[in-house]
């Protein structure tokens, strides 16, 4: 008896729907581009449940007739190539004949097309890949898809599927990125009868961007317009350096119009913005690369979300290349290399948006920005000079006149806002005051011939002396700071030994606890600002926003729903500085793990109060008096986890005795 056999046509075809159907949303993509290869201008996407009970999508592309219409179902039936020499230059969104077929083997689908020259329009009815019925209907030009029921005859598949919130986010997101990619071209998106997108269509990427995400956004955005004749042109916006993330989920990348997920695009766009935006930080980028079709290979992935570079180091430096220029142009960075990218072809940019492409936009340089006080204190800025490496305290030293703001007493009810103000309030002062006791303490150092510390031998490393301590002994040692190493660790020594403390997640765990006890204790105190902040969401964080509204709320944020996708927020908790409210409220948003939004209440809590106490914590390369030193250890020790911050990094590192005398080889 033969042991192998040929699957069925609908076996084949359930075990392809396993590849390109993903999620709703991979179901969402292939229809769309289908609408886009058809020459469609107008694409409207229904949804109801996630996608789960119903995705309909209608466009006034060129439709199809009844026998490529029952063809289109065939696996393998594509109007998009014929020959192998095809592959090798693929211009089209879709190519394989795929798609239809997988989604109609696991769904019940129905198809309603008509072209130009028909009299009437043909519906084609498909359940789990069987053909149901063919006939006529009435319809306008192009085509409507609906897909009820996906994975209606695949259990297994449907469990696994994501809550109706995450479904409707990544929904949001592929349809979000194809407005972009076609601005000439109208979007409408409707979740359970509600609009969440609806873009007519705009002469330029700039006009789009603007329908999507706002003019709050826009101002921020760099012009890029560059590239290489034999590699790629590089067009459309990047961000200021103020205008940054804590993640990538604002960047846009496409290929020859095609939306993709690219490391190559993400390391040359990370290599423009080297030394101008501190690590942890992504910009805002909508990048579109123009190229040869067989520059580039998108036959490497069922979903077509990943492409392959014939020259991944060319591609890579000419975006990074781009970008550098665009941020010189602009300001926010010195010139270090010509301002031009040799190969160019600047007229070659302004080809008019109906043709596929972006119009170049105008350049307007943006005004000058005056760095605010607390910028030293950010974690971007740079470390002090080696002189002031080691900054010991003496505690019976005269303070500068606003230490009084630190009387902290034995209070566990100290509110840690008035700590983080004054924290900024003192650092300038106390840098001022240390610049000129170092000042008068070098001129006081003699000058010594023979070796200097740069001609020392190599010195052995203690790393591999260094723990994280045991919790219980943290918790029940008496910790004494000493010092601080770059305004940023405190060193401190207990009965064990040397500590060094990370001030930064050390406030951060102080904070986090404050705001997760909220639920169970007072509520979280607010203050209003002096004039609502006003803040237009993009699809993507409105999404998140109808998720985590009640949330935000609790901890501390008045916030008011305007029309569309507008929001005011009216307040903030008092930890977090009011000029800071715009910028954190939307980086909350962005931060949510989407893929945890199925998960308890809790843990979207989480999320957002380690977001706050991020925000509001006291920041490296701050100056610290004693007391403030000796505040933040002992607040640290009363928390639920006194040894790692909210995001799982160590705050204290321990170098024992015993590994000390180790390494001198005492023992």
């Amino acid at each position: 008896m033969n042991r192998i056999r040929v699957l069925s046509d609908n076996l084949a075809n359930q075990i392809a729907a396993g590849e390109v159907v993903e999620r709703p949303a991979s179901v969402i993509k292939e229809l769309v581009e289908n609408s886009l290869d058809a020459g469609a201008r107008r694409i409207t996407v229904e949804i109801e449940l996630g996608g789960r009970r119903l995705m309909r999508i209608a466009d006034d592309g060129e439709g199809m007739s009844r026998d490529d219409a029952i063809l289109a179902f065939e696996r393998h039936a594509t109007s998009k190539i014929s020959v192998p020499e095809d592959l090798g230059s693929i211009s089209t969104l879709g190519f394989r004949g795929e798609a239809l077929a997988s989604i109609a083997s696991v769904a019940r689908v129905e198809l309603v097309t008509k072209t130009p020259a028909d009299q009437a329009a043909t519906r084609v009815e498909i359940e789990g890949g069987r053909l149901v019925d063919v006939k006529d209907a009435s319809r306008s030009d192009g085509t409507t898809i609906s897909v009820r029921d996906l994975f209606f005859n695949t259990p297994a598949r449907r469990k696994f599927m994501r809550s109706e919130a995450t479904e409707n986010y990544h929904i949001t997101s592929i349809v979000t990125h194809y407005a972009l990619s076609y601005p000439d071209t109208a979007f409408t998106l409707t979740n359970n009868g509600r609009e969440v997108i609806r873009v007519t269509p705009a002469k330029d990427l700039r006009e789009r961007a603007f329908q999507l995400f706002g003019g709050g956004l826009l101002d921020g955005l760099v012009p890029v317009a560059a590239g290489r004749e034999h590699v790629a042109r590089v067009t459309g916006f990047v961000s200021a350096p103020r205008e940054r993330r804590t993640n990538r989920d604002s960047q846009y990348f496409f290929v020859n119009k095609r939306f993709v997920r690219d490391k190559v695009i993400a390391d040359g766009l990370r290599e423009g913005y080297r030394s101008v935006l501190p690590h942890g930080f992504y910009p805002v980028a909508f990048l579109f690369l123009e190229m040869q079709p067989e520059e580039v290979d998108v036959n490497v992935h069922p979903a077509k979300t990943e492409v392959r570079f014939r020259r991944n180091d060319a591609v890579r430096e000419v975006i990074a290349e781009a970008v550098r220029v665009s941020l010189t142009q602009a300001g926010f960075r010195t010139p270090d290399e010509p301002a031009e990218i040799p190969d160019s072809e600047p007229t070659a940019f302004s080809t008019p948006s109906a043709e596929g492409n972006f119009e170049e936009p105008a350049f307007q340089q943006p005004p000058a920005f005056a760095v605010p006080p607390q910028a030293d204190f950010s974690e971007s800025a740079a470390s002090p000079a080696p002189d002031t490496a080691i900054r010991t305290e003496d505690a019976s030293e005269a303070q500068p006149a606003n230490n009084n703001l630190f009387d902290f007493g034995t209070s566990e009810d100290t509110d840690a806002a008035d700590i983080s103000a004054a924290f900024e309030r003192d650092a300038l002062s106390r840098q001022n005051t240390e610049r000129t006791e170092r000042n008068d303490l070098a001129s006081q150092i003699p000058i010594i011939s023979g070796n200097t510390a740069n001609d020392l031998p190599p010195l052995d490393s203690a790393a591999r002396y260094v723990t994280s301590p045991d919790l219980a002994a943290v918790a029940a040692s008496k910790i004494r700071p000493v010092a601080q190493l770059h305004d940023s660790y405190i060193i401190a020594v207990d009965n064990e030994g040397l500590l060094l403390v990370d001030q930064h997640v050390a406030h951060e765990r102080i904070l986090f606890d404050k705001f997760r006890r909220s639920e169970t204790e007072r509520p979280v105190e607010s203050q209003n600002l002096l004039l609502p902040e006003t803040l237009d969401l993009t699809p993507a964080q409105a999404e998140a926003f109808e998720l985590v509204a009640d949330d935000l709320a609790a901890l501390g944020f008045g916030l008011m729903r305007l029309s569309g996708r507008t929001v005011a927020i009216k307040s903030v908790p008092n930890d977090v500085p009011a000029a800071d409210a715009r910028n954190l409220f939307a980086e909350i948003l962005d931060t949510i793990d989407v893929e945890r939004r199925r998960d308890p209440s809790s843990s979207i809590r989480d999320d957002i109060a380690a977001s706050l106490a991020c925000k509001a914590a006291v920041k490296v390369n701050m100056p610290l008096t004693p007391e403030k030193m000796q505040w933040l250890i002992d607040r640290l020790l009363t928390t639920s986890s006194p040894t790692t911050c909210p995001h799982g990094r160590p705050v204290i590192l321990r170098l024992t005795m015993r590994d000390i005398e180790k390494g001198f080889h005492r023992t």
